[in-house]
């Protein structure tokens, strides 16, 4: 973001106030410990949901984000400051463990103040969530903080109801900070395409339409005081009312100024050194400095290789007319690997998932030597934020294990989801995937488990590599369905990094983008459009799967090639989760140390 005198001046004030913490908190044993501390006072949510919001932080757990510009001009000042110091511990005499942890944070660091040099967006510290607009279908206050306030929040004592009120009372506040930003975009041009801004204020207008005694943040706080005196109900309504209410108001009336405004133009080539930044945000999705036209031509050669293996299932299933795509499409509608409709069909779909975790987890053992716990919950998306959200999404929970990790699943419509498809999704989101590896690098120091998710290309490369433990581990030994499932989820990752350079590097229109992708994938138009909406507000994001996935892989094979009799496979994995989310560039460098050492 571009820095006013004022903004400056409030980071400033930011940077005083971390200076006025006690003793204890501000000054622990290394510099990595500092910053991390430092972090999330910026963060005080990223706490909570780790379940450190305790001693020392405890003041934490009433405070949340400021997403405003005088929160994003904190922010940017911090990085700033922080990599200097990072780069001090590398250069330093420390511990190795130090060393490596500001390795990767600096990484981290640097890739989000090359974000920050663009005059607009949201730059995700340590995240993968960047985008050029502040609000969108997926993205903004209005849908995370409902979602935190009641999957993350505790509630044991009067205390924590009283923190949870304070955080109520400060989402509006949230929410008019990004109204700030937002109108400062619409001044620079800035403005999301039309059909997202109608998917958006859709989703808004769902929010601001519910009674205010029976909006999520309410009844969540409802059930968590039932057995704590006092009249937090009420408290949370009028807060509500007299605050939130207001706050989505001006939100929602802001992003109608934009609608006249809005173009179809799908793609970050419309903004405002538009290839640059797609460049920037394609490299802190992949962690590597490949172009759009080569990971283009590699999506377009990965994707056809997939197919033609996929033809062969196929056949065997005596599906032999039309293209892989068509043929996928017709599977979709087989009785035999479809669920219900409604209520019925949703509770079929979470007893699959349950089926598959508990299936998997006593061959875990076989892929690692080091295991975590795996500690997972099967949670529906909520319904006002199906309609924008991708099919599924999952992580890990609170550190000390209080907070499960999640693995949420869009059930808006049953038929989105086949008996072919949700258990290699369920491998992705689960175990061994994204709340797997999170557990481990939760093991890490601070720092480098709160950097851990701004490395795109190892959470997703990851989890694509999870399916493919899956597979190795006999799951689709006798599942010729589950087989196909699994590779076409590998074909529609690599048909993700075709659409994604598409459309903001190549120009394609949305239509272009949903009937491409539509045909690549054997889906419908309607099926794929939540998720070619999802590429055009997070630029980038979906090519890091692929990209990562794919050097995980070579990187094994390398070992196996060095090594030969003397290649541990379980060893092999173990150092590739256990050394935490990173840059695919140190996961080839922690290669060559495997390789030396054995």
């Amino acid at each position: 973001m571009t820095l006013s005198r004022r903004d400056m001046l409030a980071a400033s004030a930011g940077s005083t106030l971390l200076a006025a913490l006690p003793a204890t908190a501000r000054t622990p044993v290394t510099t990595i410990d500092t910053l991390a501390d430092e972090w999330l006072r910026l963060s005080p949510d990223t706490a909570t949901s780790l379940g450190i919001d305790t001693g020392p932080r405890a003041a934490l757990r009433g405070q949340l984000s400021d997403p405003g510009p005088a929160g994003v001009a904190r922010v940017h000042a911090w990085v700033g400051g922080a990599i200097p110091r990072l780069q001090a511990v590398v250069d330093g005499s420390g511990a190795a463990q130090d060393k490596r942890t500001a390795e990767v944070a600096l990484a981290a660091y640097r890739t989000s103040a090359d974000g920050f040099a663009f005059p607009y967006g949201d730059v995700s510290i340590a995240g993968w969530r960047n985008g050029p607009y502040v609000v969108a279908q997926n993205m903004g206050s209005y849908l995370d903080t409902p979602k935190f306030l009641d999957g993350d929040h505790p509630v044991k004592t009067r205390g924590d109801a009283e923190a949870y009120l304070a955080r109520l009372a400060a989402w509006s506040k949230q929410l008019d900070g990004e109204t700030a930003r937002l109108k400062a975009d619409r001044a620079r041009g800035v403005i999301a395409p039309d059909f997202i801004l109608d998917k958006t204020l859709g989703a808004m207008t769902l929010t601001r339409g519910e009674a205010p005694a029976q909006m999520l943040v309410v009844t969540s706080l409802a059930k968590k005081t039932a057995g704590i005196p006092g009249d937090w109900t009420a408290q949370a309504t009028r807060i509500v009312e007299r605050g939130v209410m207001p706050a989505l108001a001006r939100q929602i009336a802001e992003l109608k100024a934009h609608r006249p405004l809005a173009m179809p133009d799908a793609g970050a080539w419309k903004l405002p050194q538009g290839d640059a930044y797609y460049a920037w945000a394609l490299r802190a999705a992949t962690t590597t400095r490949m172009t759009p036209d080569q990971v283009h031509a590699e999506g377009l050669r990965q994707h056809a290789d997939y197919h033609r293996q996929m033809d062969v299932i196929l056949r065997s299933m005596s599906l032999t007319q039309g293209s892989v795509g068509a043929r996928m499409r017709a599977l979709n509608k087989d009785p035999r690997f479809t669920f219900a409709s409604g209520d019925e069909g949703r509770a079929q779909i979470l007893k699959f998932i349950e089926g598959r975790i508990a299936d998997i987890r006593p061959r875990l053992p076989r892929a690692f030597h080091a295991l975590v716990r795996g500690n997972v919950e099967v949670r529906r998306i909520a319904p006002t934020e199906e309609i924008g959200a991708p099919g599924a999404y999952g992580g890990p929970g609170s550190i000390d294990g209080t907070i499960p990790g999640r693995f949420w699943i869009n059930l808006r419509d049953p038929a989105r989801h086949t008996k072919y498809n949700l258990p290699t999704l369920t491998y992705h989101e689960a175990i061994p995937g994204h709340v797997w590896q999170g557990e481990y690098n939760q093991k890490l120091p601070l720092l480098g488990t709160l950097v851990g998710g701004g490395f795109s290309a190892f959470q997703e490369g990851w989890a694509l590599y999870a399916e493919q433990l899956a597979g190795e581990l006999g799951v689709y030994a006798d599942d010729d369905a589950g087989r196909l499932g699994y590779l076409d989820s590998m074909a529609f990752r690599a048909a993700r990094m075709v659409v994604d350079t598409g459309i903001h590097a190549k120009r394609w229109t949305r239509d272009t983008a949903r009937e491409w992708f539509a045909e690549a994938t054997g889906d419908t138009i309607e099926g794929v459009t939540s998720e070619i909406d999802r590429y055009c507000v997070w630029p980038g994001q979906a090519c890091g799967y692929k990209v990562g996935h794919s050097e995980i892989n070579r990187q094994r094979d390398r070992a196996k090639a060095a090594l030969g009799a003397r290649f541990d496979y379980r060893a092999f994995n173990d150092m590739v989760v256990g050394g935490g989310s990173r840059p695919l560039s140190i996961v080839a460098s922690d290669t060559d140390r495997m390789i030396g050492k054995v």
